[in-house]
């Protein structure tokens, strides 16, 4: 079974899901997910609370139990997101070698964007080789926002 609700943050509304042992889906627009119940459980709680956190600049980690749905290439590629630390970013073509696929930059970039809990793991922090925003799920504004909100005092370029 799957639960879900809202969380309206300064970033505007997120849609949080989870089943009953982890998070699986955080999403930069209201909907309502198909097969889930409306219903904050005590892990939905959780989530809510160090999403507020980290979005207050409170939290500089999250501790929760993730389960994205995709495929192995993906996983490995988000597992290597989560290594990324508050406040730093990597390129496309570092997350490529970290996974083992050096020449799989846009492979890495495909996984990026189906990274289906946004915020949790950071693909905020995965820039252009040249330092310039490339593009992000919830827009570039939002990914500007998170990037400052975790290192104010750089400055970012979009391309």
């Amino acid at each position: 079974m799957k639960y879900y609700d809202t969380l309206d943050s300064p970033i505007g509304t997120l849609t949080v899901i989870c089943d009953e042992k982890a998070l699986v889906g955080v999403y930069f627009f209201e909907y309502e997910p198909e097969g889930a119940v409306r219903k904050r459980t005590e892990l939905l709680e959780q989530v809510m609370f160090q999403l507020q956190e980290y979005l207050k600049g409170e939290r500089k980690e999250f501790d929760l139990p993730l389960n994205p749905a995709g495929t192995e290439f993906q996983k490995k590629v988000w597992n290597a997101l989560c290594a990324i630390p508050y406040g730093e970013t990597r390129s496309y073509k570092d997350i490529a070698a970290a996974v083992g696929s050096p020449k799989a930059c846009r492979a890495v970039g495909m996984a990026n964007n189906r990274n289906p809990i946004s915020i949790v793991i950071p693909c905020h922090r995965v820039i252009g080789a040249n330092g310039g925003l490339v593009g992000y799920g919830g827009g570039l504004p939002i990914k500007i926002h998170l990037l400052e909100m975790e290192s104010p005092d750089r400055s970012w370029k979009i391309y």
